[in-house]
């Protein structure tokens, strides 16, 4: 291992760089690099692809003309892919890893086909916590702001990553114990396939048919929809239609690493390679404490987005979406995203309601937890 090798494993938290960092609390950034700019067609569609999102108001241009909007629109979560920022860039601290924990989402208006998105970023706040994970470790907040060519103020998001030192994770071998007794990836039976499959096939997207505010009540449950089980397929999808972070190829990528050295992390045949690795590269994730590689924090938000916009129909209007990742979905998980009404209100005179979302997996663990605030068509309007 090279010397600037063993700089990074090593990275720590500063007192310095975290004095840079506050710093640059409330100043707004320069732009960021954002793998989409406009909504097209294919935009969308490749979006809804990464995160296995059938609904034909996304895809299909002879249904959505006949909507109230006439047009295609895109899945609200899609702004991941329009900036870095709110996807988990998190500058200050070179070396030190960052892992995607969470974004609480407001939109303003429907997503709609060939709008032009410009994105105004700054660093919020920097909070520091004591983590079982990694002992020490800082969570970066970041809020955006998402705005179309007419100057409309679409949608904004608080997101954060929590920068742990890599030195500090918890070791592998303890981890290699715990997946183990926990059952990891065990492999998947044909009878366990099949049981996965009536899943998606019982999957339900609401559609033209209205739900009204009127009908739903609280305590009700959300039809649940499953995702998986997870695999390095599944992540080049979402990388397709999201475009990570720092994916780059050929001269691009060491281009990439010439300008920020630290991203350079050598592989098993010493070519540097980007920290995203740890979604298909097991042997970094375990450098990093986690037992194998994993998904994206957005990706699992946007199953989330994907329940919500299933259920509520093509009138409906996703206002609010909180999420808190709590735990890594390894390859090999299967997700199964659920929700139910937890409060039913008027607000500014439109129906509103509350509701509450879990992601579990296969061995019964919540992977995420969040909230959605839903307005929903009224009867007498």
């Amino acid at each position: 291992m090279t010397q600037h090798q063993v700089a990074l494993e090593t990275a720590a938290i500063t007192e310095k760089g975290l004095n840079d960092l506050r710093s640059r609390i409330g100043v707004e950034l320069g732009e960021s690099k954002a793998f989409i700019e406009e909504l097209s067609k294919d935009v969308i569609r490749h979006f809804a692809d990464g995160i296995g999102d059938n609904n034909p108001l996304w895809r299909n241009e002879e249904y959505a003309a006949r909507t109230q909007y006439g047009t295609l629109l895109a899945p609200p979560t899609i702004l991941f892919a329009a900036s870095n920022i709110v996807s988990g860039y998190v500058g200050g601290l070179p070396g030190v890893h960052a892992m995607y924990s969470g974004t609480n989402w407001e939109w303003h208006d429907v997503l709609r086909r060939n709008e032009r998105i410009v994105v105004k970023s700054y660093l919020k706040d920097l909070v520091e916590k004591e983590t079982r994970f990694a002992g020490r470790a800082i969570q970066q907040i970041y809020h955006s702001s998402f705005i179309n060519q007419d100057g409309k103020l679409l949608a904004e998001a608080d997101s954060w990553c929590f920068r742990t030192e890599r030195h500090r994770a918890r070791d592998i071998a303890k981890y290699e114990q715990e997946a183990s007794e926990s059952g990891l990836n065990p492999g998947y039976s044909e009878e366990q396939i099949a049981a996965i499959i009536r899943d998606y096939e019982s999957e339900e997207i609401r559609g033209a048919a209205p739900r009204y505010w009127d009908d739903v009540n609280e305590g009700e449950a959300l039809p649940q929809i499953v995702k998986g089980p997870y695999t390095i397929t599944s992540a080049i999808c979402f990388d397709m239609g999201w475009g990570g972070l720092y994916l780059r190829a050929h001269k691009q990528a060491f281009d990439l690493f010439k300008t920020h050295p630290a991203l350079g992390i050598k592989n098993a045949y010493g070519v540097p390679e980007p920290p995203e690795r740890v979604h298909w590269d097991t042997e970094l994730a375990r450098k990093v404490g986690v037992p194998e590689a994993y998904d994206y924090g957005p990706e699992r938000i946007s199953w989330l987005g994907n329940l919500v916009t299933n259920w509520m129909g093509d009138d409906g209007f996703l206002k609010r979406l909180n999420v808190r990742v709590r735990r890594h979905n390894l390859l090999g998980d299967t997700t199964w995203c659920q929700g139910k009404i937890v409060k039913k209100y008027r607000e500014n005179d439109r129906g509103v309601v509350d509701l509450e979302l879990s992601a579990r997996n296969q061995r019964g663990e919540i992977s995420a937890l969040g909230t959605a605030s839903v307005i929903l068509p009224d009867r007498k309007a």
